[in-house]
C-alpha cells in the first residue's frame, strides 16, 4: 500500500515515517517549480538531426582496462566518502571498484536467484543510491523476476557485519509490475534534486504496443513514475508526492510523472539545471530524445518520433510533446540516452547531452540553450554496441559497451 502526502481540510500532513521529507519541502518546492517552470516554456518542436562530420578532436578511449564484464546495465558512484564505484550486469550482479585504483572489482551484491535474464531485455536493469546512502547503507534495484514474468523495484541494506558490501537477505520489495511480454522493459532509476525516486518503465512490449500502454493512464507501463521512498518501512509502502500531475484524475495511477513512451532506455537529470533527459528507443523508423516534463504525453503509439504511427497518417498530434531530436536507422537502430556532460576533462564540451546507439556506436553531443536546440554534432563512430552511460560525482562520463568495457570520450587536439 502506498499513501498520498499532501493537504486534507487545508492543513498539510505527512505520515510518520515521512517527517525528514518535511524538512525538506521548501526546497523540493523550489527546485520541482524551477524544473517545470524551465521546461513548461520550452518550445519542443522536432529537430531532425542529420549526419555530420565527426569532430576528429573528440575520440572514445578505454578506462580502467585490467576490469571487464558482463553485459553491464548501469555505472553509478553514490554520494559518499568511499570513491567507490558500482557496476550492475544484466545477470544479477553488481560490483564495486576503486576509481583510484581499478585493480579489480569485488561483488557488492548477488541476486541472479531471483533475476530472470531469459529475455533479451530483461535481467538486473536499474541502480540508484539512496540520496542519505552515506548514512542509511540504502540502495534500489530495478530488475526483472519470473513466475509470473514481472518487473520489481526493490531496495536493499549494506550487510551489517561487513559493510564493503550488501546483504541479499535485506530486500524490501517496493513495487511489482505485470509485464505482459519480456522486452520493453526499461529499468532506469534515478533520485531527482526533489530527492524523489523516479522509475522508467517501457511499454510491456510486443510490436506496436498491442495493449495500448503507452496511453493508457490507469497503467504504469509506458510512463516514468515519481515516488517518494524516504520513509519506506514495509513492503510497497512508499508515498506518492501530492503534485504528481494525476494524483486527482480518476482511474489514472497516481505514481505517473509523463507518459507516453515506448521504451525508455536511460534518462538522467542535468547536475546544474535539474532538467530530465531521455532517450526512448523506437519501433521500426525513428529514434528520439526528449525532455521529460511534469504531465507530458510524449506520444507513442499515437507517434513514433515526431511522425505518425497509429494511425500511419493523420494522427492526432493534439496535447503531444514531441522529442527535441530524433534520427532514423539509417544512423542506427536503438537509442542509449546519456548525460549532460558537467565534468572538467573536456572543456569543449560543458553543458552538451551526450547520447548514442547500441546498434551503430555513434555518439552525438546535442547543445539545447534558451529552450531550442542549437548544435547535434556527431562526435564519434565509436563501433561499441553502447548498453548505457554512466557518471561520476565529478561529472565525468563513462560509456559502458557489450563488449565488456568501459570507456569515457578523450580530447586528442
Amino acid at each position: 500500500m502506498c499513501k498520498i502526502k499532501g493537504v486534507e481540510g487545508g492543513i498539510l500532513f505527512v505520515s510518520t515515517q515521512g517527517y525528514k521529507a518535511m524538512r525538506r519541502i521548501v526546497y523540493r518546492a523550489r527546485t520541482i517549480l524551477l524544473i517545470v517552470g524551465v521546461v513548461a516554456l520550452a518550445s519542443l518542436l522536432a529537430f531532425t538531426s542529420a549526419p555530420t562530420t565527426p569532430a576528429g578532436s573528440i575520440q572514445v578511449e578505454r578506462v580502467f582496462p585490467d576490469l571487464s564484464f558482463q553485459e553491464m546495465t548501469n555505472l553509478v558512484q553514490p554520494d559518499d566518502t568511499s570513491g567507490l564505484i558500482f557496476i550492475t550486469e544484466q545477470r544479477g550482479v553488481i560490483y564495486a571498484f576503486s576509481a583510484n585504483n581499478a585493480q579489480q572489482a569485488d561483488i557488492f551484491l548477488d541476486i541472479t536467484d531471483r533475476v530472470n535474464r531469459g529475455g533479451n531485455e530483461e535481467g538486473l536493469l536499474g541502480l540508484a543510491f539512496d540520496p542519505d546512502y552515506q548514512e542509511n547503507g540504502y540502495f534500489y534495484v530495478h530488475y526483472s523476476a519470473a513466475d509470473p514474468s514481472r518487473s520489481v523495484l526493490s531496495r536493499f541494506s549494506l550487510d551489517q557485519e561487513n559493510t564493503d558490501v550488501a546483504d541479499p537477505e535485506s530486500e524490501v520489495i517496493i513495487m511489482e509490475v505485470e509485464q505482459p511480454f519480456s522486452n520493453h522493459n526499461a529499468g532506469q532509476l534515478a533520485f531527482g534534486p526533489d530527492r524523489y525516486l523516479y522509475i522508467g518503465l517501457g511499454d510491456g512490449g510486443g510490436s506496436g504496443d498491442p495493449q495500448g500502454n503507452g496511453q493508457n493512464l490507469g497503467t504504469v507501463l509506458g510512463s516514468i513514475l515519481r515516488i517518494d521512498v524516504s520513509g519506506l518501512s514495509a513492503p510497497g509502502d512508499y508515498e506518492i508526492p501530492a503534485d504528481n500531475p494525476f494524483v486527482d484524475t480518476e482511474g489514472a495511477r497516481a505514481e505517473i510523472w509523463a507518459f507516453g513512451l515506448r521504451n525508455p532506455w536511460r534518462f538522467s537529470f542535468d547536475l546544474e539545471t535539474g532538467l530530465l533527459w531521455a532517450g526512448d528507443v523506437g519501433q521500426n523508423l525513428w529514434e528520439e530524445i526528449d525532455i521529460i516534463a511534469k504531465g507530458a504525453n510524449y506520444g507513442w503509439n499515437i507517434m513514433e518520433g515526431s511522425h505518425c504511427y497509429s494511425p500511419a497518417t493523420g494522427c492526432n498530434q493534439s496535447g503531444l510533446t514531441l522529442p527535441i531530436v530524433e534520427y532514423d536507422h539509417s544512423q542506427g537502430c536503438s537509442v542509449t540516452g546519456g548525460y549532460v556532460y558537467r565534468g572538467n576533462q573536456i572543456a569543449s564540451l560543458q553543458g552538451y547531452y551526450i547520447y548514442g546507439d547500441y546498434c551503430s556506436g555513434n555518439i552525438w553531443a546535442l547543445a539545447y540553450q534558451d529552450n531550442v536546440v542549437t548544435e547535434n554534432i556527431l562526435l564519434a563512430e565509436s563501433g561499441l554496441s553502447i548498453t548505457s552511460f554512466g557518471e561520476d560525482l565529478a561529472g565525468n562520463l563513462y560509456i559502458l559497451s557489450r563488449q565488456g568495457g568501459i570507456y569515457t570520450l578523450v580530447q586528442t587536439e
